[in-house]
């Protein structure tokens, strides 16, 4: 499995601009469901036939999207401006690389002369420096993205790159329906777009999709960092199962699902209260006259960060509780 979350999270990809990731999941999982479709917003959505009168039509949803920025204006000596795309904070932004869909990779930099050069600098004082010397011999136009470039590295049992959030979701998806062998429900492994900007992929395909229940496959913050949050979720702890975030409360029915399942296979777990961001599963919940929806969380470390870090025990236990989850009948 780690060759992939390799090749998965040092892929290009950040919202709006899918593609590259889109076709490198689409290879990877090209004879395993019943049918592969990608909606009109670019969801990529791998099918399982349901093959039981009393099976469920689950949506499990992992958004291949990742933060990055934009291109907004190329000065005269060829520094590259940019926007945000999605959650890019400043402060982890300095001294850091980003790589264009072409391949093209900038340093950022930030500007020496600034009113207050103790104070956290803001986006619009970063930039871009691609090596070029002007305006007419930047490469880069208006409108370029790009996402965070860094190697995934292994500590023991931790892995360490820029796009867990949420490749490490897509990983999941993909070798639990390379694993899935035999199942009762109809399953749609939806491989989502533009999540960091608004949910937007989720909420077409649960619509499209018209599931009977939903569960979302992403990261969530941990509280065992020196001075961190307050939180019961720790790496090595096990898959998290949300309770609650800043954007939805979980169906209990699916809460409870997964946590039933978990203690049935005797599999460690945690539970799940995140104080702020949150997931497709959020977007799921209101689709159309509503479907239950819940979350499996990996725990990581630095978020939105170009070092994000999770503990490959818990990502395997992940695909171990969706594999619980699928085999057998649900009632909710």
């Amino acid at each position: 499995m780690k060759p992939l979350i390799k090749k998965l999270v040092e892929a290009y990809g950040p919202s709006g601009h899918e593609g590259q990731i889109r076709d490198l999941i689409r290879a990877e999982i090209r004879n395993l469901p019943d049918y592969i479709t990608v909606d009109p917003l670019g969801n990529l959505i791998a099918v399982i036939k349901k093959n039981s009168k009393r099976g469920k039509k689950v949506m499990l949803s992992a958004h291949m999207d990742e933060i990055g920025v934009i291109a907004s204006h190329i000065d005269e000596n060829g520094f590259v401006r940019f926007q945000n795309i999605g959650g890019v904070r400043a402060l982890n932004c300095v001294g850091g690389r980003v790589r264009f869909a072409g391949g093209l990779v900038g340093v950022i930099g930030v500007d020496d002369r600034r009113d207050d050069a103790a104070k956290i600098p803001g986006l619009s004082e970063l930039y871009v420096d691609v090596g070029a010397t002007s305006k007419a011999a930047c490469p880069v136009t208006v409108g370029d993205a790009a996402c965070f470039y860094r190697p995934m590295e292994e500590q023991g049992s931790r892995l360490i790159a820029k796009s867990m959030d949420d490749r490490i979701g897509v990983a999941i998806l993909i070798e639990t329906l390379r694993a899935l062998k035999r199942t009762p429900h109809e399953v749609a492994f939806v491989f989502s777009v533009q999540e960091e900007v608004g949910l937007r992929g989720a909420g077409t395909a649960a619509f499209g999709l018209d599931a009977d229940l939903g569960i979302a496959v992403d990261v969530t913050r941990t509280g065992d960092t020196p001075n961190g949050i307050k939180m019961e979720v720790a790496l090595g702890g096990g898959p998290a199962i949300k309770v609650r975030d800043s954007g939805m409360l979980a169906d209990p029915r699916i809460k409870n699902l997964l946590v039933q399942r978990a203690q049935d296979a005797r599999m460690k777990h945690q539970l799940e209260v995140l104080e702020a961001g949150t997931t497709d599963a959020a977007a799921m919940q209101l689709a159309r006259a509503g479907l239950p929806a819940g979350c499996l969380s990996i725990p990581t470390r630095y978020i939105h960060t170009p070092s994000e870090m999770v503990d490959f025990r818990d990502v395997q236990a992940s695909v171990q509780l969706l594999l619980e989850v699928l085999q057998k009948p649900i009632e909710i």
